[in-house]
């Protein structure tokens, strides 16, 4: 007997077609607001400054979050969309020796914090990653990079949370749903560093 029914493949694709056409309504209304297009612009030059002066970008976010901190450190320290000099990007969460000692020691709300700590400099920056806007270790994080004089740049969900008023720059993706807002991430993500390395090869 075949496990797959008329009814169930029916169901699969309206699912399929629904999460797709909500991805692309959510990038539509990025792509039609003036001032988040403009914002994107902003952080990616002012990383690529940063990056030009010998500064470094930090990434932090849990979960779906840590992947894309790690991807977009990724696409940054190996490289984009051409051959080039690394540039120094990393991830916060990628030392599972110190994740987990600092969570046991301390909390596991000082794990970023903590490292942003010790490794950040002023004039450095720290992309904060939250769908929610309100992780308790990625407020500390930013608070910690504030303190330091390091440019805090937060990815959001449609409220911004908490993090709205602690970011120097933030970019809110008008929507609630979890996966949906994390697709517009990459995304946006993947357009900074699109320009980073545009404006990173330009002859001074």
């Amino acid at each position: 007997m075949c496990r797959f029914t008329t009814i169930n493949i029916m169901n699969n694709i309206f699912l399929i077609e629904k999460a797709i056409k909500e991805s692309a309504e959510i990038k539509l209304k990025i792509l039609e607001n003036q001032a988040a297009l403009s914002l994107i612009d902003i952080i990616a030059e002012e990383i690529a400054s940063a990056l030009k002066n010998g500064k470094k970008v930090l990434f932090c976010g849990n979960g779906g979050s840590a992947a894309d901190a790690q991807h977009l450190a990724a696409e940054l320290s190996g490289r984009f969309y051409f051959d080039r000099e690394p540039l120094s990007a990393e991830a916060l969460h990628v030392n599972t020796s110190f994740l987990t000692a600092v969570a046991n020691d301390y909390s596991y709300s000082e794990v970023f914090s903590r490292l942003v700590k010790a490794n950040g400099r002023e004039g450095d920056v720290l992309v904060a990653i939250s769908c929610s806007g309100n992780s308790l270790n990625i407020l500390k994080a930013i608070e910690t990079a504030n303190n330091l004089k390091i440019i805090t740049v937060g990815l959001a969900g449609q409220t911004g949370g908490k993090m709205r008023d602690a970011c120097k720059y933030i970019i809110q993706v008008p929507s609630t749903d979890t996966p949906r807002i994390q697709e517009s991430h990459i995304l946006i993500g993947h357009i900074i560093c699109e320009i980073i390395e545009k404006s990173m090869s330009k002859k001074p």
